[in-house]
């Protein structure tokens, strides 16, 4: 098909005049504007006069804003997010840009309300807001300081919970046990966001008692069993606990001054070190605030504050895609890429060692100031673009067996691949009650993770069915198929999103097309194309943990389910050429469905829009297309 070459070399052109100089592609990477109020908060609250920023955020901030007052974490949710608009209100109030009076706060104002107020926002928002002295601190915050203290080893420990949880919460600790407040001249009054003020606020909502009263209880008590066994004496124990906390985020603050490269969990780290007695002006509070500015991406609304900034897997995925689509490994921009890639593999060792002390270091991480946090994800990416120059160059092949060796050894037990840290999955831990426990607190194994890691193995590293670890990965990916035939897939939305990882995966390494379960997959992906031969499944989805259409197609859930389609088919299917058609003139599309959000974060309350999906996803599909079926016909 014409068509289909003219698109590939299309996509090929933007990706390729996008380059940076020094190999890179550094796309934005687009979430909620809550961290966009982080920003402004941490300005006024650090007495930093930068009028052009602040102008800059809130121009953004209001630019989001709907028409019934409210924000969203994306385009089809209903009405808006209560804890985002909560977020915005306060920081545009604090930007003092804005007085209470004016409209667009009015309707915020009203609409917090009809949600129930601040009493009914996330955890995150709470937090903000009593640092600010708007919202009541709790006596006690569920997770106790002292955990700090025990082993990784101990039955229970911080190390239970996940990597970028614990960057989260050593911070969110220190304020919590402190009861910090850091109000200034500009704070605005907050009070009549609380709904009913007869019913004294504190950080958790009070549905959330019962389970406190349950699993909360359970794990203070299993904390104090092994916390009275230390050698310290009772007196001592506490302000320790704070100091460890204190040197855990320093040991693990980047070279860019940010807290594992998170804007959220530096957020936190600056008022823990404000709640420590560090100065507003100490340095190492000024470069977070330095790293901070470097994570700001200029949209056409106005700069946004990253979350993170996710340099390296763009540059993985793009020279992947190039390279699937023709070009050489010995092109000057996969050339330039690929030394970037090179450059960005980790040799030290992270937290990752303490649930895998037979491991040694060889990932990759995700953004480019990532040294100390790899991800089986971004090691895999990295992987596929270096696989062909590795092939010739014996610094590139030892970067890559190094990389796989350490793939291979972040498998879970169970057989499936987790993000960041082997068998970390923790039933006490995920049945706290903190919201958001049961999906961001651990790492188990996950269907795209390990879907996506037997691509790899089968397409990249010979691996084949009968090998063991991947015996083990169909088991697992197996066992987790949904009753309808899809699967649920944790770092994208979300089940078009796990179905291709599962089908890509389990086709690489020899799975047969005809197997009962590829096969009930295949109708299930089929029934989902929408008229115009696209898919589209609404983030709704991954809240509900059931298939949500979108009742539009975008260009990588589109990608997704073609791709898959393709790994299965010998031949084109009307359903195949439907999708294939609809690609090929995706890339002249500007309207919402190129920027909706297709990435997951945290359920419910973090998506993410990634501004080089729609020419990552569509050039690998387009390509594995015209490879499979027509250069070879």
């Amino acid at each position: 098909m014409r068509e289909v070459g003219e698109e590939i070399s299309r996509i090929q052109s933007v990706v390729l005049r996008s380059q940076q100089p020094d190999g890179s592609w550094r796309f934005c990477l687009e979430s909620s504007p809550t961290t966009d109020a982080h920003m402004i908060i941490l300005l006024r609250t650090l007495g930093i006069d930068d009028e052009q920023l602040m102008d800059g955020l809130t121009a953004r901030i209001t630019a989001l804003q709907h028409e019934n007052g409210a924000w969203k974490l994306y385009p089809d949710e209903a009405e808006g997010n209560l804890s985002t608009t909560v977020d915005c209100y306060y920081a545009l109030l604090l930007s003092r840009r804005y007085e209470k009076n004016v409209p667009r706060m009015a309707r915020a104002r009203a609409f917090i309300r009809s949600k129930g107020g601040l009493g009914e926002a996330n955890l995150l928002t709470k937090f903000a807001t009593a640092l600010a002295g708007q919202y009541k601190w709790p006596a006690h915050f569920l997770v106790p300081v002292e955990i700090a203290l025990l082993p990784p080893r101990s039955p229970i420990s911080f190390y239970d919970f996940v990597g970028y949880a614990r960057v989260h919460l050593a911070p969110m600790m220190i304020v919590a046990d402190r009861k910090y407040v850091k109000a200034t001249a500009d704070t605005p009054d907050l009070s009549d966001l609380h709904v009913n003020p007869s019913v004294a606020p504190g950080v958790y909502p009070h549905r959330m008692m019962e389970r406190f009263m349950r699993d909360g209880q359970n794990f203070l008590a299993a904390i104090h069993e092994h916390v009275v066994r230390l050698p310290f004496l009772p007196g001592l124990l506490h302000e320790l606990s704070l100091r460890r906390l204190e040197q855990f985020m320093l040991a693990r603050v980047e070279a860019d001054g940010t807290l594992y490269n998170y804007s959220t969990s530096t957020f936190f780290m600056i008022f823990a070190l404000l709640a420590r007695g560090y100065s507003p002006r100490d340095p190492l509070i000024v470069k977070a605030m330095s790293g901070l500015r470097e994570s700001l991406y200029e949209t056409a609304q106005g700069p946004h504050l990253q979350l993170a900034t996710s340099a390296v897997w763009d540059t993985a995925l793009l020279s992947h895609a190039l390279q699937q689509s023709g070009l050489p490994a010995s092109h000057p921009a996969i050339q330039r890429a690929n030394r970037y890639l090179l450059q960005k593999q980790q040799h030290t060792f992270g937290d990752w060692k303490i649930r895998n002390p037979a491991g040694t270091p060889g990932g990759w991480g995700f953004s480019h100031y990532n040294t100390m946090n790899p991800d089986i994800d971004d090691t895999t990416a990295a992987l596929r673009a270096l696989r062909s120059q590795s092939r010739l160059d014996k610094t590139a092949a030892a970067a890559w067996k190094r990389g796989l060796d350490w793939l291979l050894s972040m498998q879970n037990d169970d057989g499936g691949w987790p993000a960041f840290e082997k068998n970390t999955d923790s039933l006490l831990i995920s049945s706290l009650p903190i919201e958001g426990a049961d999906t961001v607190s651990t790492d188990p194994s996950s269907v795209d993770l390990t879907g996506r890691t037997l691509e790899f193995l089968g397409r990249y590293a010979g691996y084949k069915e009968s090998d063991a670890p991947v015996q083990k990965a169909i088991r697992w990916l197996l066992a987790h198929q949904e009753k309808d035939g899809s699967w649920y897939g944790r770092w994208g939305i979300a089940y078009l999103y796990g179905t291709w990882a599962a089908l890509t995966g389990m086709m690489a390494v020899g799975v047969s097309p005809d197997h009962p379960a590829v096969q009930k997959a295949v109708d299930w992906l089929t029934r989902q194309q929408n008229a115009d031969g696209g898919w589209g499944e609404s983030c709704h989805s991954d809240e509900k943990k059931t298939y949500v259409p979108l009742g539009a197609s975008t260009p990588s859930q589109t990608a997704w389910a073609l791709d898959a389609l393709i790994a299965v088919h010998s031949r084109p299917t009307p359903a195949i050429e439907r999708g294939v058609a609809y690609l090929s003139r995706q890339s002249l599309a500007t309207d919402w469905t190129t920027s909706y959000p297709t990435g997951g974060g945290r359920p419910g309350g973090t998506y993410f829009a990634y501004h080089s999906y729609r020419w990552i996803w569509p050039l690998i599909a387009l390509s594995h297309y015209q490879r499979k079926y027509v250069s070879a016909s």
